[in-house]
């Protein structure tokens, strides 16, 4: 541990733990053995950090969270299993993120520049990618995989093994039990496509062209009456005009779970 780091008197780092440089950890926090820390993060008050648990650097966490904590899984039964945060990561209060299971792929995996809203849960061997929001009390069931630039609505529910395409907006209370494609809007419980994302990809700068194709690729999916497997032939032919179709198609060829309806 880095004499510059500055940790409360009452909080409880375990000798083992690697704490980098400039780390500020709050009031009866806990760090555990195996617990990494990157550069400049801050701890707040009141914080479990524990199991194998990764943190990247300019990571903040806030009061109250449980980060690295068993799964709850009753297949688990004590295997070293991970958890790893990346970069510049903001985990609000009384959030909970949970370790891997051995009978997955072993670690819970989120990515850079996330914002986790208080109350969260975030379940073992989920897989999160960067520029993701998960407004309070978002739920993601066990094996839920999250692509870049989604927005989760408060409140939303994620059914384990679920798929989340990149920037998707789900509206708060969505129950969510299928995949969801890449540009989709959700709404209601069951959740059902109610459009795409139009402006949030106008303020990621996509363009014109772009946001014609990905348009035309929802129409095929959701209004022609497709199969997945007809959709899939018309999504084709549509990328020849422009590649961000390719979303759509890499996501559905990796769908286990089936497209919400």
């Amino acid at each position: 541990m880095e004499n510059s780091s500055s940790i409360h008197q009452t909080a409880l780092i375990h000798s083992e733990a690697k704490v980098a440089n400039n780390v500020h950890i709050g009031a009866y926090s806990q760090v555990g053995k195996n617990v990494t820390i990157g550069p400049n993060c801050i701890i707040g008050n009141h914080v479990t950090i524990t199991g194998n648990t990764s943190i990247g650097e300019q990571t903040k966490i806030y009061h109250s969270a449980s980060i690295g904590e068993d799964p709850q899984d009753k297949k688990y039964n004590g295997e070293e299993t991970k958890l790893i945060i990346g970069k510049r990561n903001l985990i609000r209060e009384f959030c909970t993120i949970n370790k891997g299971t051995a009978q997955d792929r072993g670690e819970t995996r989120i990515g850079d520049d996330n914002w986790v809203m208080a109350y969260c849960h975030i379940a073992h061997d989920c897989v999160l990618g960067n520029q993701i929001i998960l407004a309070n009390n978002t739920t993601l069931g066990g094996h839920v995989e999250i692509d870049d630039y989604a927005i989760l609505g408060g409140a939303t529910l994620v059914h384990q093994f679920c798929k989340i395409g990149s920037h998707v907006m789900t509206a708060g209370g969505s129950g969510i039990q299928k995949d969801v494609p890449p540009f989709v809007i959700t709404h209601g419980n069951f959740a059902a496509p109610v459009g795409i994302n139009s402006e949030g990809l106008k303020r990621r700068g996509f363009s014109a062209e772009q946001l014609s194709a990905i348009k035309k690729g929802y129409k095929i999916i959701y209004r022609q009456n497709n199969s997945i497997e007809e959709s899939l032939i018309e999504l084709n032919k549509l990328a020849n005009e422009n590649d961000i179709v390719h979303l759509y198609i890499d996501f559905i060829n990796r769908s286990k779970r089936g497209l919400i309806r």
